[in-house]
């Protein structure tokens, strides 16, 4: 099959303005529970997309691990090269994709780190592995080969023998607060839904729908 052949038909249900939430968190657990429900690989993995403030866009894939009427979090390296264009560029793009939902949320908004409690708290949650792989790597950093990498973790094993690895001070959470949440509904012939959440006051929504 060639590329301009490949396609799927996206037969679901409509997304009307009268079934969503007052509020678009509540409207995206609703949807995010669905995603679990179905057994959905990594329900929470969402593409992150940041900028430089010259507007150099990148994007690469996050797991999200908390999310409230305060936004969205995730856990990082803040040496990394998000961590850099968060820092001087802090704003932020979200894209979850539940393809056998035929389904997407779009999210924008500001970001700003979580508190040192709050990554202090997951850190100690994460698999020891994870965490020695957190001190071991200075992310996005160029490096000769994987040696380096474990070599290091084999020096932090050493170093921490109990297994009490603390959080380094470079790694911790980011939120995004939304300024904007779509919900994307695939339907036949590429008439799809789109309803979009647009802050208009601090705690007020609007509620509209797009064109596909």
């Amino acid at each position: 099959m060639q590329l301009p052949e490949m396609r799927k038909e996206y037969i679901s249900d409509s997304l009307s303005e009268a079934d969503m939430a007052p509020d678009p968190l509540r409207q995206f657990e609703k949807w995010f529970q669905h995603a679990l429900a179905a057994n959905l690989p990594e329900p929470n993995a969402m593409t992150l997309a940041t900028a430089t403030p010259d507007g150099q866009p990148s994007a690469r894939m996050v797991l999200l691990k908390a999310f409230d009427t305060s936004g969205f979090t995730f856990f990082t390296n803040y040496d990394s090269r998000k961590g850099h264009e968060l820092a001087a560029n802090p704003r932020a793009a979200l894209l979850f994709f539940w393809q056998e939902l035929h389904r997407q949320v779009r999210i924008e908004g500001t970001v700003e780190l979580v508190s040192e409690v709050e990554s202090d708290a997951y850190f100690r949650s994460r698999p020891l592995g994870s965490r020695l792989s957190a001190l071991a790597s200075a992310q996005s950093v160029v490096i000769a080969n994987r040696a380096v990498l474990e070599d290091r973790v084999r020096e932090l094993m050493q170093r921490f023998p109990d297994g009490d690895v603390p959080r380094p001070p470079h790694w911790g959470g980011y939120r995004v607060s939304p300024l904007a949440i779509e919900f994307w509904q695939g339907r036949p012939d590429r008439l799809h839904d789109r309803l979009r959440y647009q802050r208009v006051q601090p705690d007020g929504w609007r509620l509209e729908r797009l064109s596909p």
